[in-house]
Order: C-alpha cells, then sequence, then structure tokens
C-alpha cells in the first residue's frame, strides 16, 4: 500500500505518475439556465465558452458546475484573495521554467485562460516555495520559501524512504506584494517554518514549525509578533486553516503510539521527513485550547478546511481506499457526525478551499488531464 499510496500523491508534491481514470464527457451544445454563474455583475457561461466547460461527475450534487482553471502541470493550493476575486496558488510547470514549486497568481474565475497561456509569478522563482496567503487588503501575499538557503530546488526525498514529506530547515516565512516583492521576513530561526495561513479577521497567522523539535502549530501576528505555540502533542501538526469567525483551528495531525512508531517518527524527523499516511484531522480553539480528535477514519485525512458556517468541515481522504486511491473530498459536522462523500471522480481530488463568501469552492484534482500526470486547480459554483 505504502509504494502504491506514495505514487499516488506525489502527483501533487513531485508530480510523478499516472493513473488509469474515468474520462469526463463534456456536452457543449445543450444550453440552460443552470449553465450561467453570476458573480459581482459578470456572467460566466460554463458551456458556451470553451474554458469554462462543466467537468463535474452526475453524483456531484454539491456542485452546479465544475470549471477547469489551469491546464498543465502540478498545479495544487488555490487561496481566495479577500474579496473573491483572485487566486494564489502555487505550481510546478516545466513550460513555465519551474524546477521546483512557485507561487503564482490569477483571475479566480477565467483561471489561466488556455493551456498555453502562464500565470503571473509572484515569487522569486528562486528555491521552492509552499502554501502561499492573501494578507488583508489583498495587495500582499504570504508564503514559504528556501531561496535564502539556496537558489537552487532542495533535493526531493529518496524513494527508498517510502512516501514521506521533504521537512526543509530553509523554509521561512516572507510578505511580498503581487509583483513578486518581498517585503517581509516573518520567521528568522534555523528550521521549518511553513504552511501559513491567514484569520479571516486579518489578525492572526498560523503556522507548522520544528523549533521546538517536534512539528507544531504556531501562531503570530500579521506583522510576525505575539509567537505563540498552541500544540504540543508528539507527532506532525499541519496544514491549519482558521474558521470563518477567526475563533478556532482545523489542521492535519499524526499521532504515533507505539514505541516502534515513536522511534520511526523521531528517526525521520532528524532527517527532515515525516510520513503523511496515517494522519486525522484535529481541532481547536486558536489560542490551542479544548483540543479534540475531529476524525478516526485510517488511511490519510488532510487538507480540512471550515465551510462557510463554520460548522463543518471539508477535507480530502483515502479512508475507502484498499489500496490506498482514488482520494475523494468529504465534508464532516464539527461535532464528528455526518460524514458525506463530495467528489466522486476515480482520481486524486484535494486541497478544496471555499470563496469568503461561501458561493464557490477551488480544489485540486486529476480529472480531465487526459491520462496525463497533470494535477489542475478546478472552480464549484457551490449549492446546498
Amino acid at each position: 500500500m505504502k509504494i502504491y499510496l506514495y505514487l499516488i500523491l506525489t502527483i501533487i508534491f513531485f508530480g510523478s505518475c499516472s493513473v488509469s481514470k474515468k474520462q469526463i464527457k463534456v456536452d457543449t451544445k445543450t444550453k440552460t439556465s443552470d449553465s450561467q454563474v453570476n458573480y459581482q455583475g459578470q456572467n460566466y457561461n460554463i458551456e458556451n465558452d470553451s474554458d469554462l466547460k462543466d467537468l463535474k461527475y452526475p453524483e456531484e450534487k454539491y456542485f452546479k458546475t465544475v470549471k477547469q482553471l489551469t491546464f498543465k502541470g502540478d498545479n495544487a493550493e488555490g487561496y481566495w484573495s479577500f474579496n473573491d476575486n483572485k487566486l494564489v496558488f502555487q505550481a510546478r510547470n516545466e513550460n513555465w521554467g519551474d524546477k521546483c514549486d512557485q507561487i503564482y497568481l490569477m483571475d479566480a474565475f477565467k483561471g489561466v485562460g488556455s493551456p498555453g497561456k502562464k500565470a503571473a509569478l509572484v515569487s522569486t522563482g528562486k528555491g521552492r516555495t509552499t502554501c502561499s496567503y492573501f494578507l488583508p487588503g489583498d495587495s500582499l501575499i504570504l508564503y514559504a520559501s528556501t531561496h535564502e538557503g539556496s537558489e537552487l530546488c532542495p533535493p526531493e526525498p529518496q524513494r527508498t524512504e517510502g512516501y514521506v514529506w521533504g521537512i526543509y530547515p530553509d523554509f521561512d516565512i516572507y510578505i511580498a506584494d503581487l509583483k513578486g516583492n518581498i517585503k517581509r521576513k516573518l520567521t528568522y530561526l534555523k528550521g521549518y517554518d511553513a504552511e501559513a495561513t491567514v484569520s479571516p479577521k486579518g489578525d492572526k497567522i498560523v503556522f507548522t514549525s520544528d523549533r521546538t523539535g517536534d512539528l507544531e502549530l504556531w501562531t503570530m501576528n500579521i506583522d510576525g509578533s505575539g509567537l505563540q505555540q498552541i500544540t504540543y502533542d508528539l507527532g506532525y501538526d499541519g496544514g491549519a486553516f482558521f474558521s470563518p469567525e477567526g475563533n478556532q483551528i482545523i489542521f492535519r495531525a499524526s499521532r504515533p503510539k507505539t514505541p516502534e512508531a515513536i522511534k520511526k517518527y523521531k528517526d525521520l524527523l532528524a532527517r527532515n521527513l515525516v510520513e503523511p499516511t496515517d494522519m486525522e484531522l484535529f481541532i481547536c480553539n486558536a489560542d490551542g485550547s479544548k483540543l479534540r480528535q475531529l476524525t478516526n477514519l485510517g488511511n490519510a485525512n488532510w487538507s480540512p478546511f471550515f465551510h462557510p458556517s463554520g460548522k463543518k468541515i471539508i477535507f480530502s481522504s483515502n479512508h475507502k481506499s484498499k489500496t490506498g486511491f482514488p482520494f475523494h473530498l468529504f465534508m464532516i459536522n464539527t461535532d464528528g457526525t455526518g460524514l458525506e462523500q463530495i467528489t466522486f471522480g476515480h482520481v486524486f481530488e484535494s486541497f478544496p478551499v471555499f470563496s469568503n463568501n461561501g458561493k464557490f469552492l477551488v480544489f485540486a484534482s486529476n480529472r480531465n488531464n487526459g491520462g496525463t500526470r497533470d494535477t489542475n486547480l478546478f472552480l464549484a459554483e457551490w449549492k446546498e
């Protein structure tokens, strides 16, 4: 299972495998009022525009329409501007000159427009980057990068290690403008500081750091002051997001329990690696209090994000998959009840993020990639 899971998950993180998948048939001749998306005074016709084809599966009842935003390479982690007009995302596209992940900006409803068009680069183009996010006012973004450690891409973990993620110690968190000019560095300690996201209230940042010797969650003010550690249990804590009210945090975590699992976790972390194949979701208050485990599904449950109501969580999971594949999107109530499947493609689907107004969902998927290794971003118009 670990070998097979490695091949599947590297589609997003290391861009490496081809999988058999159901091809979606698109009917571009049928025209109905349901194909119209009206947002901020603009009409987007899903079926009339070749760039706006409806790519949802019939079982996906929460999606009114699904539009493809990117078309080549590995594209993931699309995050909305506060005004819901733009998406900032990470991509590795050889046609854009990427050697490893960089940060890009695009219109949330037009995407890159066509397979040959390049999005706007807003990182330095050096080193490796991850986890970008808008700051209040939408004129600045934050992201993590290794470029100060080296302008080259850091080496990827060897496959002999199994399926592991690199915890690169050169990652630090930066603030940049939308032209790619770095305005401020927020973290300075040697070690992994990354996976930063911003509260919808615009006052706090949550991020993952190994500054204590373990991978824990920390919060800080927008200017980098007021550092506070909010998790303490042994294991990887990451991929954290604030609730719409900014008073809670949802995140993914591993919790090694047996002596063998603890030793393996510590040995890997000592080599700047972590194995993400056994993760569950946890939720706590923004100050770390009232921490509790939300899921107990087995396998990998990750990339959680709050539903606009603040009462549900959407996330990616392979808990139904005996072989580790596929990954679907699921939704669950914050009390752990009401688990429901959202996507139904026989592919990898993850990184779901709701728009601030709750009308749209952006997510990453291997759907409609023509049997290639490409992972793209998709925009779904949400309906309850």
